[in-house]
């Protein structure tokens, strides 16, 4: 399995991209994957400090695809912005990350950690305790994620 993360200046080099250039990349790579699933995450808000889509800095990348209950997205980004980025700011190896919002209340947080032993270190006893503070449960409907270790070849 493979994550691909695109950063885009705005909506209108993206709508571009997706008018002049995507259909002749696409054709070039028929046959290489068997299923792919693209989803367009608008920034809400950063995780630590500024963001920038910088990965050489970074050996993993934690990603979090969440949809969120009818009516309780307003708490669930709350409690991210006041629960958990604090919480993700404080690790050690913690560098940057991003929370985004695409339609249909789904929502991602990708954060970059140093090693996967930094990330290795937010320990799944304090992640219950942050779920029970941030009523978690009650907000998401549905949660995937992954860990993905950094291939620098990879990166453009």
């Amino acid at each position: 399995m493979a994550h691909v993360f695109t950063f885009w200046e705005s909506r209108s080099f993206y709508d571009s991209f997706m008018a002049r250039s995507h259909d002749r990349l696409a054709a070039s790579q028929n046959g290489t994957y068997t299923a792919m699933r693209v989803t367009l995450f608008d920034h809400r808000f950063d995780v630590k400090t500024g963001f920038e889509p910088r990965f050489t800095d970074a050996d993993v990348v934690r990603v979090a695809h969440t949809r969120v209950r009818e009516g309780r997205v307003d708490h669930f980004a709350h409690m991210q912005e006041k629960v958990w980025n604090p919480a993700m700011a404080g690790s050690p190896g913690m560098i940057r990350g991003l929370f985004g919002e695409a339609p249909g209340r789904e929502f991602l947080v990708l954060s970059m950690w140093r090693a996967a032993a930094e990330h290795g270190k937010y320990r799944p006893e304090r992640v219950e305790r942050l779920s029970l503070r941030a009523q978690t449960e009650a907000d998401v409907e549905a949660l995937t994620g992954d860990v993905v270790d950094l291939e620098p070849s990879w990166t453009v």
